[in-house]
């Protein structure tokens, strides 16, 4: 585990040795955490704990199960999956509900941060060449849409983005479909090169 995406308002933890660069995050509203589609590991209920009182696990995609049940049962807390009403001050965002992928994206108004799941990554396999932030692979060809401007993007695959991050979800959206082959020799020499291959 190490440690990313550190600001005011949270923190998040990536896995780095893995191809998958899985990125859990907690947020911190009003002295209250809540953890978002969390891997467990070493020190993170300690951390966790530290930051405030713990809320909630949001589970923002269906099949994102990764440690989601068992914080939520070891924090005593309740684990919601893709929800759907507005949370304090949370709102979930449609990505797609089809009986195969059902996912929303958390969009925290008041602070402007933008939370995906799989939607958005920046992990090596998800960018074409020169692309900061990404489309998931799987919906390039039909891209979400994202009526919102944040300034900082946190993703469940790859460390977030901080500088700029309205216009690296505009250049994402806009150019998901013409980058595909580009992102298919991304994500090829990605294999190549994982950790579990040096």
């Amino acid at each position: 585990m190490e440690a990313v995406d550190e600001f005011d308002g949270g923190f998040g933890w990536i896995m780095r040795d893995e191809f998958m660069q899985r990125c859990s995050h907690a947020l911190v509203l009003r002295e209250q955490v809540w953890l978002i589609d969390p891997v467990d590991a070493d020190e993170v209920e300690e951390r966790v704990r530290a930051a405030g009182e713990p809320a909630g696990v949001l589970q923002l995609l269906d099949r994102h199960n990764r440690d989601c049940a068992e914080l939520a049962r070891r924090l005593d807390v309740p684990h919601l999956v893709v929800p759907q009403e507005s949370i304090g001050k949370f709102e979930f965002l449609p990505i797609r509900s089809s009986r195969r992928w059902r996912e929303v994206a958390l969009w925290w108004q008041e602070r402007r941060v933008l939370v995906c799941a799989d939607a958005l990554g920046t992990a090596d396999y998800y960018r074409a060449a020169g692309e900061r932030l990404a489309v998931h692979p799987l919906l390039r060809l039909r891209p979400p849409r994202l009526d919102v401007q944040p300034e900082t993007i946190l993703c469940g695959h790859g460390p977030g983005v901080f500088a700029g991050a309205d216009a690296a979800l505009r250049e994402a959206l806009s150019t998901s479909r013409r980058r595909i082959p580009k992102q298919i020799a991304g994500a090829i020499r990605a294999w190549a090169h994982r950790p579990s291959s040096r």
